[in-house]
């Protein structure tokens, strides 16, 4: 990590075999792990916490303080988890006082001129294309997949292997397993290709596929949909998932197929 034309602040803790590329800054409180590249012309401030064997490329700038009026100099951080590569001028604040910290999971893919801003939980997994923009206070599951510019309104939250289409405005939550589309924002099907390419069995694609019949294309309300499902689908980890999803949400789940 020799590199005379990078600077690295001298309270800044990086592993040995880190390759620091030219013209590159790292602030004070910073750790990064071991076996990562850090491409040149990117910007790490202060508060980063990036694992072992992750790629950032140039112009990137990790753990700006937050763009929010109500951020007072916090003590906050970022951390990014190992095996994650993070494209071309990708912009990652660091957290508020809400939960202290911005969090992107292990083995994520995020592509060039994505933003996730203050106070985001990021699963492992996960892929977000070119110019993805995500909100602060935003929950993200594992194997999620936003398409090129998908939008992300603040405090929603993405459940597990969910999948939401390119240019998506996304306002209400997308619960587990769906594919999100059109316009305002709906249910389109299950992500039956990604969850093939993760292991489920067809059975299992089948019994997801029945349950969000009964939630989007039976005409229950969402209330008398998740008494259904809990009365007359047997008790599964996936059925759970999807319950517990819809429970929890704050912003109301995204709406059902519907043509305008």
């Amino acid at each position: 990590m020799n590199q005379p034309l990078a600077y690295v602040h001298p309270g800044a803790k990086i592993a040995k075999n880190v390759v620091i590329e030219p013209f590159t800054t790292i602030h004070n409180n910073v750790i990064i792990g071991e076996g990562t590249w850090i491409g040149s012309n990117v910007t790490i401030m202060e508060g980063a916490r990036i694992g072992k064997n992750c790629s950032i490329f140039p112009g990137a700038v990790i753990s700006a303080v937050p763009q929010d009026k109500k951020f007072n100099d916090e003590d906050t951080i970022t951390e990014i988890g190992d095996n994650t590569t993070i494209r071309e001028c990708v912009t990652i604040n660091r957290g508020t006082t809400d939960r202290m910290k911005t969090k992107i999971g292990k083995n994520c893919w995020i592509m060039a001129y994505c933003h996730i801003a203050h106070d985001c939980i990021v699963g492992d997994n996960c892929i977000f294309s070119n110019n993805s923009t995500l909100a602060g206070h935003i929950n993200v599951g594992d194997h999620v997949v936003l398409a090129g510019m998908a939008a992300i309104q603040q405090f929603c939250s993405i459940g597990n292997h969910a999948f939401v289409t390119g240019g998506s405005l996304v306002r209400k939550d997308v619960p587990p397993f769906t594919k999100a589309g059109r316009e305002p924002l709906s249910y389109v099907g299950i992500n039956s290709i990604g969850l093939r390419r993760r292991g489920f069995t067809t059975e299992k694609i089948r019994e997801i596929q029945s349950i969000y019949r009964i939630l989007y294309q039976s005409k229950y309300n969402n209330t008398q949909a998740v008494a259904i499902i809990e009365a007359e689908m047997e008790a599964t980890p996936e059925r759970d998932e999807v319950l517990e999803f819809i429970k929890n949400s704050q912003r109301g789940i995204m709406k059902g197929y519907f043509s305008s």
